[in-house]
């Protein structure tokens, strides 16, 4: 933040941001305290008419709020006091005497955009980096410090209900389109210095003509609504037509979250306190139903995802020996296409191989719809379209392979078809070359049993469709080498995933298996019946998804409904029993084969078993992973539940023994 006078410049870096872009900076408290004494300072001092906030890191505004100091809070009284002290900072500045002026580069995200849309005016970059939203629905909580009571009367009631019950970010130029932003400033190209750095200049300079131009009145802050605008504020200013805007939305949020997820509601029970009954009482709706959502069941369960994701998004292997730059795909059909896409889009050098013309043309043409849907919607040009699409070579034979840094294969599940391409793939390509499988079902052991070089073969599992599931699951065996793990971790990062990484261990009776293989993923249902027969005695497979005595597993699992098995008229036994008794026996069998995953090292932590349930599996982000779920539930009342449906169904509800010793020992946590 800088304020500019006589006082001269005072400086304040106000964000600090991790690698994800979401809330988390340090030293909070201090952080607080050192912005009011800067504030008082300008607003004691007579020399200094204006001011602006900008931030010192580049890439970033402010990304939000302090999760620990949140999390460190013990009743939601306390998360209560902490959104008032927010609230009475922010409205300080909007009712600040002297013009305040918020220069955007970067994320400007939950409490970040809190503080924007408290000043008088924002000016924003046009640049892609520069994205505004509230995200603080996807952790369970609402903005917390005056957000739900701005937001409506700035950009109206309808855009305001997007904005914060969905969290998605919003590009700078449609931000200035909603009245959010009020002016754009385009980006620089290189000089002397580096863009980004002449277009932070140029920001700050801009920033503070404008700023000097209010204290000045040389210049006006009122925003000219348009005629939609002047319409909706018109009729959102009746009574009976917000009663039924509120309808729909708190309809549409029962029927997307069944009633599992409390902030959506709580949201907007907290922007109608506002408008209905008054400032005040909106104020105090908001901080109080803050503090409650944050010690709820469900916002622990978000929060712990989130910081899982920070987690994966991490490679624990180190830096690998040689970076990954030209990345070869074998197999141009939905899946091989979808990892070439996500490949070209991040800069990687993408060699897209297959054995027929016609396949490869449609793998190609897979590839170029899903960039040119960024085209229509505006958040990439046509221009850079193309510049992407350079990247992507085309071909039917292994011409450039010896220029290979990995390999991923994706070719049909066929055993014979894996190896055929993995030994033919080695005669052409260098010593270093990672090779990769995106098998689902085959166990990346035996893929490698045919490799001159075992150590370099590992499963890359992406999930369908490759560009819009996060999740990269990477499988090692005992001879996969560090560096090659390394290697892989590396591109899924760079392709923007959330990569989790499990172990193939061998078993007396069948082999290893990944982790979300193991768990029944929809696509390997029939082959995993054949597999783990012996953990799955009875099993069919049916439109309904696996029918096992004692367990009804729905195809998708999601939220873990159970009503399309109850009609199903395929199922194989009559059910007499609750959905609340199916829905127990389904999740207490998911949690007790992700635990025996752990206890045979398939997994190395529970954090990633809570990724991979979540981002692969359909586990309900409610309940935050297998995991978190044991730790909230009790792993003893778990135990006890599979002890009772032993007792029916048999040994296929027998507890594994990581989870009795968590039952047995009451202070032992998966998350501590």
């Amino acid at each position: 933040m800088w304020g500019r006078g006589e006082l001269g410049r005072v400086g304040l870096r106000v964000g600090l941001d991790d690698p994800e872009g979401l809330v988390q900076p340090e030293l909070l408290n201090d952080l607080l305290s050192e912005f009011t004494d800067i504030m008082n300072e300008i607003w004691a001092n007579e020399a200094v008419k204006s001011a602006v906030l900008i931030s010192s890191k580049p890439g970033s505004f402010i990304a939000g709020a302090d999760l620990d100091m949140i999390e460190a809070c013990k009743t939601s009284q306390e998360v209560s006091q902490l959104s008032q002290e927010g609230q009475k900072m922010l409205e300080k500045i909007e009712q600040s005497p002297k013009p305040i002026v918020a220069a955007i580069s970067g994320s400007c995200l939950g409490g970040g955009l809190e503080l924007a849309i408290a000043c008088h005016y924002r000016i924003a970059t046009k640049e892609k980096k520069t994205v505004l939203a509230t995200p603080e629905v996807l952790l369970g909580l609402l903005p917390g410090a005056g957000g739900t009571q701005r937001l409506p009367k700035m950009v109206g009631l309808p855009a305001a209900f997007d904005v914060m019950l969905t969290g998605r970010n919003i590009r700078a130029d449609r931000a200035k389109k909603m009245g959010l932003v009020d002016q754009l400033v385009d980006p620089l190209g290189p000089g002397v210095k580096s863009p980004e750095a002449r277009t932070i200049e140029y920001l700050e300079e801009v920033a503070i003509n404008f700023a000097r131009g209010l204290a000045n009145k040389t210049v006006s802050a009122k925003r000219s609504k348009g005629l939609m605008q002047k319409l909706t504020d018109y009729a959102m200013a009746v009574p009976f037509v917000r009663q039924q805007v509120y309808k729909t939305v708190e309809n549409k949020v029962q029927k997307q979250t069944k009633g599992l997820y409390p902030a959506p509601l709580k949201i907007i029970e907290t922007v109608k306190a506002g408008l209905d009954q008054g400032r005040d009482a909106g104020y105090l709706a908001e901080s109080q139903n803050f503090g409650q959502l944050a010690v709820t069941k469900e916002s622990k369960a978000l929060l712990g995802l989130y910081r899982g994701q920070v987690y994966c998004k991490k490679n624990k292997f180190g830096t690998p020996q040689r970076e990954v730059k030209t990345l070869a795909v074998l197999g141009a059909g939905l899946m091989g296409a979808g990892i070439a896409q996500v490949s070209v889009d991040k800069g990687l050098k993408t060699i897209l191989k297959d054995t027929a013309q016609q396949g490869l043309d449609r793998g190609q043409q897979q590839v170029f719809k899903g960039l040119n849907s960024k085209v229509k919607k505006k958040s990439l040009t046509s221009f850079e379209r193309d510049s992407i699409l350079s990247n992507l070579t085309g071909q039917l034979d292994y011409k450039g392979f010896e220029k290979a840094d990995m390999v991923i294969e994706a070719v049909f599940e066929d055993i014979n078809i894996k190896h055929r391409v993995l030994k033919e793939v080695e005669a052409v390509i260098p010593a270093h070359c990672v090779f990769a499988s995106n098998t689902s079902a085959l166990p990346i052991s035996q893929i490698a049993a045919v490799s001159k070089r075992p150590e370099k073969v590992i499963g890359m599992h992406y999930f369908s469709p490759v560009d819009r599931m996060q999740l990269l699951e990477i499988i090692t065996t005992d001879k996969t080498s560090q560096d090659t793990a390394a290697s892989a971790v590396a591109v899924g990062l760079k392709q923007g995933k959330v990569v989790i990484v499990v172990k193939v261990r061998e078993r007396s009776t069948k082999p290893g298996w990944d982790y979300t293989q193991k768990a029944g993923h929809p696509r390997i249902y029939q082959h995993f019946l054949g597999t783990f027969a012996e953990q799955f005695p009875g099993g069919v497979l049916t439109r309904a998804g696996i029918i096992l005595p004692g367990l009804a597993l729905p195809t998708f699992c999601a939220g873990f409904t159970c009503s399309s098995i109850l009609r199903s008229p395929y199922r194989l036994f009559p059910c007499s029993c609750t959905e609340e008794d199916i829905q127990m026996r389904l999740v207490t069998r998911f949690v007790n084969e992700a635990a025996m995953c752990l206890q045979e090292g398939i997994l190395s932590s529970p954090v990633e078993g809570d990724i991979g349930a979540v981002f692969g599996l359909g586990f309900p982000p409610c309940l935050g992973g297998p995991f978190r779920y044991v730790d909230s539930y009790g792993a003893k009342q778990l135990v006890d539940k599979l002890r009772k449906y032993e007792a029916v169904y048999g040994s296929q509800f027998t507890p594994c023994q990581l989870l009795l010793d968590y039952a047995n020992n009451p202070s032992k946590k998966f998350h501590q």
